[in-house]
């Protein structure tokens, strides 16, 4: 059986690994179809952040049931996407469904091989049901959209409301659909990369330029000259944190969705400024599966199949499992440009790619 493997930090090998043995309750054997790369993934390959060496990489993977759980609520054939977190069954976050809230949980592509494999075991509670005609490269876009989706659901909505996303990344643009779909007025999305922000243009969304000029300011001018109602900060950059901070209006809201890659020093006087305008500053981490049937995944799989929140657009590269070692190189090395990358595994989703017009790992 095949697989990417992160042997050591900037190790990245496409080679045989031994078939997986069944693990956990109702353990359903699942044929990957395809696998997001996250900013995750490359920092566990380029810059040694893994849990542990050697490492099957691939949180964000959808696929076909191909073994089910003996009378379980799946069949063969069926497509399914996959949650990543495995929760420690006697923590009491997971009692109540917050299983991302919980301690010593599991994670398939970090703490355990994960889904750049062909095929693996994965306990049936943590897969959702997705289309048959919904093809394997968007089902593999569920998890970052349901990570998109349960940040902005934290944020109150106001009547006319404006918001701003920093960064039109591939989370960043998931959350300004969300946004829109959740019923926020106007929607303004600024990016320093003019291809990503081309991308948001034809979803329907307002830019703003961050290259050229403070984003604070242009985001101020383009909305009449006062700020925003809420920031979502997506970039994972502290001088974006700092400009959501001084960007949100009265009553304003702050979330902090982006992973900071440094520290924030907050200057006494933004303090000062952010306590007077009453702004509430928000953190949120992951997304919940439960209820079954009902949770914020179940809400991604319906507005991705109804088209009301788009992944296709977002995706620039589908390369085949066997070319991963090239890509991700490429990728650390910053000789190609990328938006969202989806591994297409399975030979279906390979299909997929070409009708879908999505390049195999070429700029």
């Amino acid at each position: 059986m095949k697989a990417a493997v992160v042997a050591a930090p900037g190790v990245l090998d496409y080679t045989d690994v031994p078939e997986p043995a069944p693990f956990g309750e109702r353990p359903v054997r699942v044929r990957v179809g395809g696998v997001g790369l996250c900013g995750s993934d490359l920092l566990r390959y380029a810059h040694g952040t893994a849990y542990h060496y050697p490492l099957v990489l691939g949180h964000e993977f959808s696929g076909i049931v191909e073994e089910p759980a003996p009378g379980g609520r799946l069949a063969a054939g069926d497509r399914v996407a996959v949650f990543p977190l495995l929760p420690r069954p006697d923590d009491p976050f997971t009692e109540v469904g917050d299983w991302a809230l919980g301690s010593d949980y599991d994670y398939f592509g970090s703490r355990r091989d994960g889904g750049m494999v062909e095929w693996l075991w994965v306990p049936e509670r943590n897969l959702v049901p997705v289309p048959a005609d919904l093809p394997l490269l968007v089902a593999a876009t569920v998890e970052p959209a349901a990570v998109a989706l349960h940040a902005v659901r934290k944020l109150t909505v106001p009547p006319a409301g404006v918001a701003l996303v920093i960064g039109a990344g591939p989370i960043g643009a998931f959350a300004a659909q969300w946004l829109r779909v959740l019923g926020w007025t106007r929607v303004l999305v600024a990016d320093v990369d003019p291809r990503k922000r081309a991308v948001m243009e034809r979803l329907g969304f307002e830019t703003i330029a961050a290259e050229q000029g403070d984003a604070v300011e242009l985001a101020r001018a383009a909305n009449g000259g006062s700020g925003v109602d809420a920031a979502v900060e997506a970039s994972g950059f502290p001088q974006t944190f700092l400009q959501c901070l001084e960007v949100a209006g009265p009553h304003g809201q702050v979330l902090v969705l982006g992973d900071l890659k440094g520290d924030a020093t907050i200057p006494r006087a933004l303090i000062s400024s952010l306590i007077r305008r009453e702004l509430t500053v928000l953190g949120t981490w992951n997304s919940q599966i439960t209820p079954q049937g009902r949770s914020e995944w179940d809400m991604v799989v319906h507005h991705l199949a109804a088209g009301t929140v788009q992944s296709v657009p977002l995706i620039s590269h589908a390369p085949a499992l066997a070319e991963v070692p090239d890509v991700m190189a490429a990728m650390a090395e910053r000789r190609i440009w990328t938006n969202k990358v989806v591994v297409a595994v399975a030979e279906e989703a390979r299909g997929e790619a070409a009708a879908l017009h999505i390049t195999e790992g070429e700029d």
